[in-house]
């Protein structure tokens, strides 16, 4: 179902408000540096699905989800209070596992370049490059062409 253009309007507002509610007005200690990612509001607006995401392990992470779940009455409250609506959307925190999943490709692509870097310093005659298109492997020859030329 596509989204209508209120919607994700809201969708948007709803995000900047909570995010700026968790920083400056939620005042309980399990709520840290909480960053929201992102927020979906359903068709009839009675829902609003914020995710977020921390720095930190496990253990932090379900330390600052019950802080949140116990928090979704007063930011929902708040909400009712900054947005133009008949009714305020019951607010859900899900915790955002992609900014996780993100981190991971990342670290997976740096250790890749790593490798690279570390084979290229261990035999610097092998040379990767692309040629048309595919990957070729070469090797690097210092000795200059000494082809017997003819005349």
């Amino acid at each position: 179902m596509a989204l209508t253009h209120r919607v994700e309007r809201i969708q948007e507002q709803v995000r900047e408000e909570v995010s700026q509610m968790l920083a400056t007005e939620v005042r309980d200690p399990g709520v840290g540096l909480v960053t929201v990612t992102r927020a979906t509001v359903t068709g009839d607006l009675s829902l609003a699905r914020v995710y977020w995401t921390i720095i930190g392990d496990a253990n932090e992470r379900k330390k600052t989800q019950k802080a949140l779940e116990r928090a979704g009455g007063f930011v929902r409250h708040l909400l009712a209070e900054r947005l133009s609506l008949r009714r305020a959307p019951e607010v859900k925190f899900i915790y955002d596992e992609s900014v996780a999943a993100q981190d991971r490709i990342e670290q997976i692509i740096q250790e890749i370049h790593a490798e690279e870097a570390a084979r290229t310093v261990q035999d610097p005659g092998i040379v990767d490059t692309v040629v048309d298109g595919k990957d070729a492997t070469t090797v690097k020859n210092d000795e200059p062409d000494t082809e017997p030329t003819s005349r």
